[in-house]
């Protein structure tokens, strides 16, 4: 009887024990337990970073498809990757700006999407299903966007792998590219495991791509904007002095923007409120009003998003609604399928991001900080926090969204260019927002809401010096890849840059990082700055970066010498490719035809303006922009404009109008319940599979990594129910024979 009796008990504690941790499982990620990652098979071979690896590209018509790489139309090859084949894949070109840039440099040199499963669903490279190979266009160093990866990578945000490979095509040398793991499915799986959420790539703008990056690019409506702006009327200068603006045609084109952010704030001429702007900027997708005005004296370009931003609301992520047309540049750009139920999830996320509720059910606390820590090191204008308000990933699973980064090749200021760094390597992190300011970025403005959040940045900006700037690692890291990649820069037949340019970026390259770095060290302690208001009240201790031409990194025009206004930039026309790329005559070292054709419509809308007798003020003091103009006096005495400018931060400026200081906070934000406090935590490393803070859920059951929370559970849950189905049966028929 004894026996019975102790029986009954401990079926009775392993039953209520089997439920506890079905409980535990199925509510691991509110508990503190970040999913783990899985690991896939191709991390170490192809993305192994300690060499160059090989691909050969076999095709029967390789002239044929390059003729109609425009199209982005899939053909049939053989790829051979570090000696293994891989036959019947599928490979185009891809591209946003560079697609429609690289006809001008005349070799052929596009990017390439692989597509291992294109035609054979069971086919992949080790677990990979997508591969994307990027030309390394606008970027002399061939390092901006691996740098960033990596040390996103690194610092425990979500990235992408990345390696350099030297592609050959038919046994021919062709050039050196970086391969780049594409945020698709494999991706997915990697980091978030097989039962992931959803993930978008929100994007507004067309800018001379396809498949979603601007395949309805037309440069006639970027002709009739800057030709409709040439007609506006300008408001009569002779009550300032009679300041001349002088004829831009004599810059050829080449105009460079100052940068706005030393003037505190954004300005704006009397007579700016009534002006009519034209409304060619109008795109299908946009939900904003043309014309419309958010305060006086300011307005946007409707579907461009106005001088501040060339997004709508959607792409900053701003909530507007519950409707699904507001929301048509994220809903429309799903790289996953998503159903009616995972658009409403989402809209609520936004909805509490915007009102800053219960962020850390929304928001994934350190993964974000950490992708921002990166991100505004790299100060990349062509971005979430840029004007453009583009180029990332969003990825939302149960109402908990992240970033995830992508194309960073015109990172460390090279979207604007200068030939003074003082500005961008001061950038002020904590209002680090070009075109609009925090508040406008609700991804980013939740940090500086909260004097908890706030220091948390602090202290993950403070971790990463101490991994990159105090051990010099960041520098070792630059001279050992360019090294390591030197030797296929020099050999290469394709390239849009001389082995003599890489050498000069690469010096600049780390001569920007370590200013950068040191300016964001004062920053942190206090002695420098750290929002563009106060730079701009007291720019005494800024670091000094006037010996670095951020151009010699590569820009937004495609070569040294420009920035975004310097569209005639290319490689400076005076390389001489000789014959290393087969056409030697195209080899002008000119940019795109359609940044070079916009670039004389800018000069040609602002050389019409009617002016009086005083010259144009000498643009130096300024930090750079508009570094092709000589002398011309004296700068007036800008208070007289009260107001905002709205161009000024078009082009890289920084709006300072209406600054987030740290600790203004409008809520009392909870802790985070993930435990993502502690800024000394482990952090996983996705490139292997890695480890997750607090406990792994797989680990300690001795199990693999699967990163399938939701199943686990229920397998759990369902073998509870039928051990406890058991147990009381087995009870029941026990205590009959019983008594």
């Amino acid at each position: 009887m004894s026996v019975s009796k102790h029986f009954d008990k401990i079926c009775c504690i392993v039953l209520c024990f089997t439920l506890v941790i079905t409980l535990l499982f199925m509510n691991a990620e509110k508990l503190g337990v970040s999913a783990a990652t899985t690991t896939m098979g191709y991390e170490n071979r192809l993305f192994d970073t300690s060499k160059v690896h090989t691909i050969d590209i076999i095709m029967d018509d390789w002239d044929g498809f390059l003729e109609t790489c425009t199209n982005e139309e899939y053909t049939v090859c053989t790829v051979v990757i570090d000696g293994e084949a891989y036959k019947n894949v599928g490979i185009r070109a891809k591209g946003n700006t560079s697609l429609s840039s690289v006809a001008s440099y005349g070799n052929n040199r596009y990017s390439f999407k692989i597509e291992f499963d294109q035609y054979d669903d069971t086919k992949s490279y080790h677990g990979l299903d997508k591969l994307s190979l990027n030309n390394i266009i606008q970027d002399t160093t061939y390092m901006k966007d691996y740098l960033v990866y990596q040390l996103m990578g690194e610092f425990g945000a979500s990235a992408p792998l990345c390696s350099y490979t030297y592609i050959t095509v038919n046994g021919e040398d062709f050039g050196l590219y970086l391969a780049v793991e594409a945020i698709e499915d494999s991706f997915l799986t990697r980091n978030y495991g097989s039962n992931y959420g959803d993930l978008y790539k929100p994007d507004s703008l067309s800018m001379g791509g396809g498949r979603g990056n601007g395949m309805d690019f037309d440069t006639e409506d970027m002709e009739s904007l800057f030709e409709s702006m040439g007609d506006m009327q300008i408001p009569d200068m002779s009550q300032f002095g009679g300041m001349q603006m002088p004829d831009m045609s004599q810059f050829g084109g080449s105009m460079q923007m100052p940068d706005m952010s030393q003037f505190g704030g954004s300005m704006t001429f009397p007579g700016m409120n009534d002006m009519q702007m034209p409304e060619n900027g109008e795109t299908a997708e946009d939900n904003t009003e043309k014309g419309s005005s958010d305060k006086k004296g300011s307005f946007n370009f409707g579907g461009m998003g106005g001088f501040g931003g060339m997004g709508g609301n959607d792409v900053s992520l701003i909530y507007t609604d519950d409707d699904y047309d507001s929301y048509s540049n994220i809903f429309g750009n799903a790289k996953t399928t998503v159903t009616d139920a995972d658009k409403d999830r989402l809209i609520a996320s936004l909805k509490k991001l915007n009102e800053n509720t219960d962020i850390e059910d929304v928001v994934n606390i350190e993964e974000v900080i950490r992708y921002f820590v990166v991100h505004n090191f790299a100060v990349n204008f062509d971005s979430y926090t840029g004007s453009m308000i583009h180029n990332y990933y969003l990825y939302e699973e149960d109402g908990q969204m992240e970033m995830i980064p992508w194309d960073y090749n015109l990172a460390f200021g090279t979207f604007q260019g200068s030939s003074d760094a003082t500005s961008i390597v001061n950038y002020p992190i904590d209002t680090p927002v070009s075109g609009g300011d925090v508040s406008s970025r609700p991804m980013l403005a939740w940090i500086f809401e909260s004097e908890e959040y706030t220091e948390l940045y602090h202290e993950y900006f403070a971790e990463f010096l101490a991994m990159y700037y105090e051990t010099g690692a960041l520098e070792e890291m630059i001279e050992s890849v360019s090294e390591m990649i030197a030797p296929y820069i020099e050999k290469q037949p394709t390239e849009f840059y001389t082995y003599e340019e890489f050498q000069n970026g690469i010096a600049t390259l780390k001569e920007f990082c370590k200013l950068r770095l040191e300016s964001i060290a004062g920053q942190l302690n206090g002695t420098i700055p750290s929002t563009s208001s106060g730079q701009s009240a007291d720019s005494s201790s800024l670091v000094d970066g006037s010996s670095v031409n951020i151009s010699d990194m590569g820009s937004f025009g495609g070569g040294g010498g420009g920035g975004f206004g310097d569209f005639g930039g290319g490689r400076g026309g005076n390389s001489d490719s000789g014959d290393r790329t087969g056409k030697p005559s195209d080899r002008t070292g000119k940019s795109s035809d359609v940044f070079e054709n916009t670039g004389n419509i800018v000069s040609t809308a602002w050389g019409n303006t009617k002016t009086g007798n005083t010259q144009m003020p000498d643009m130096s003091q300024f930090g750079g922009g508009m570094s092709n103009f000589p002398n011309m006096g004296e700068m007036p005495d800008m208070s007289q404009f009260s107001g905002d400018m709205p161009w000024g931060d078009m082009f890289g400026g920084n709006s300072s109008s209406k600054d987030t200081e740290n600790g203004d906070s409008s809520s009392d934000a909870s802790s985070d319940t993930n435990g993502n406090n502690n800024s000394g935590s482990s952090r996983p490393d996705k490139t292997t599979g890695g480890f997750s803070s607090g406990f792994d859920r797989n680990s300690m059951f001795g199990g693999s990594s699967s990163g399938n929370t939701s199943f686990t559970a229920l397998v759990l849950l369902g073998i509870s129910i039928l051990i406890l189905a058991g147990g009381l049966t087995f009870a029941i028929l026990y205590g009959r024979k019983r008594y």
